[in-house]
């Protein structure tokens, strides 16, 4: 089996290597080939990346490249994890939103716009390359918006799934709650990537008790804090958002915040050239503890898990990904990407019914994906009235003033990745 990580020079990847390590009777992997144009950091990562192979014995070879056609050729699968325009940009998507007053944040609003419009492009362009050399090859998403840009290589007929790590996150504290194993806790998570909510929480499958009105009512305090929410919201909604609902239960408040200090982006560069020293040195030979402020706790495991039933052996398993919602959510179209529980197996991913859902969530769920819809016409086409389109149906711009100031700042700060501009 080969699987190829482009982005591999990420220093997110160190997590990912340890978990194919750990987990590599789950999924045997014979080559791991790590791909990034950035040859010094490849080298880096490439190297810890080896030594934990060898410490935990792992019996796989690792190479790295910066020749993308050579990294993919007949891989069985290919992750993305890549981020068009580096940090830099990520931190231009963090800051000019706000001089409109409006959230600065790489994957919703008006940045996850611009990090849509840049990525989008490139990543169609390696499907391409990937399908070329092996069409029967699974592309798992990492990349964010991981729903817009799972949404782009379905539509462009590609075998294609989205991941994200906020679903296994919440497995993992509420199985640690209640002091059962991981695999015991199924979730009823529903939504779109970075827009969901935990309606329930349920041990041994989807049919079991649901357990969430005592775990709110044991441990709601914390639950808050974890999310920067009031205790009263997760009261009077009986559910658990995702945090990135924040951004828009507290939008004010928010920007607020993000005004009178530095930019996530600019923390993450700081951490990365810690991170990135550290990976040079020839005796660390597993992912250091700072990793873990790096962000994508858990997503190793959820890779792994993905993987293996992409490309097992006929059987299925139920994790909770982005794919096609093909009636789940009958408010929506069927090619809209949904982040649901599905069972996946050799054929892709098939949703599982969900519960009815309340307006309260039906509604931001339905705006949100016609803002995708948008978003997405923009990224594949370009144009100035496409981008004012997209922010103007997003709710956390959706004022005539903020989309004009808004696609002139976003076209200013990309030009150079967008080739219409």
């Amino acid at each position: 089996m080969k699987l190829a990580v482009v982005g591999g020079g990420s220093t997110y990847t160190p997590e990912l290597i340890d978990g194919f390590a750990r987990l590599r009777d789950t999924l045997p992997i014979e080559e791991l080939v790590l791909v990034d144009p950035a040859a010094d950091r490849l080298e880096l990562v490439g190297g810890l990346a080896r030594r934990i192979f060898a410490k935990q014995g792992h019996p796989g070879t690792i190479t790295t490249t910066s020749d993308l056609d050579a990294g993919v050729a007949n891989a069985d699968a290919v992750l993305l994890q890549l981020r068009v325009g580096g940090q830099a940009a990520r931190r231009q998507d963090e800051t000019w939103p706000l001089e409109c007053g409006c959230v600065g944040q790489e994957t919703t609003g008006a940045g996850g716009l611009a990090k849509a419009m840049r990525t989008v492009p490139i990543v169609l362009d390696i499907a391409e390359r990937v399908r070329r050399s092996n069409p029967n090859a699974w592309i798992i998403d990492f990349t964010n918006p991981v729903g817009i840009v799972t949404r782009a290589l379905l539509q462009a007929g590609h075998k294609a799934v989205g991941l994200c790590n906020v679903a296994i996150g919440f497995q993992r504290k509420f199985a640690k709650l209640l002091d059962v194993a991981p695999a015991e806790v199924h979730l009823d998570h529903v939504g779109l990537n970075h827009l969901s909510w935990e309606l329930g929480v349920r041990l041994g499958g989807p049919t079991g008790e649901n357990l969430l009105p005592q775990l709110l009512a044991q441990h709601g305090d914390a639950m808050a804090d974890d999310l920067h929410l009031p205790r009263a919201v997760l009261d009077r909604l009986g559910v658990v958002p995702s945090y990135y609902l924040r951004y828009f239960y507290a939008h004010d408040e928010v920007v607020r915040e993000l005004a009178t200090k530095p930019s996530r982006a600019a923390e993450v560069a700081e951490m990365e050239k810690e991170l990135l020293a550290m990976y040079g040195d020839p005796a660390l030979d597993e992912k250091p503890a700072l990793l873990a402020k790096r962000g994508g706790a858990f997503y190793s495991e959820a890779a792994v898990d993905l993987a293996a039933s992409l490309l097992g052996d006929g059987g299925s398993t139920v994790q909770v990904v982005n794919t096609y919602n093909n009636g789940t959510l009958p408010f929506l179209a069927d090619d809209a990407v949904i982040e649901v529980q599905a069972r996946v197996d050799r054929t892709g991913a098939t949703p599982l019914a969900v519960p009815e859902l309340d307006p309260l969530y039906a509604g931001l769920i339905a705006n949100v994906t016609a803002y995708e819809d948008l978003a997405l016409e923009a990224a594949l086409r370009g144009g100035r009235d496409r981008v004012f389109k997209a922010l103007l149906a997003h709710p956390l711009v959706g004022q005539f003033e903020y989309a004009e100031a808004l696609t002139d700042k976003l076209i200013a700060h990309n030009r150079e990745h967008f080739a219409w501009a």
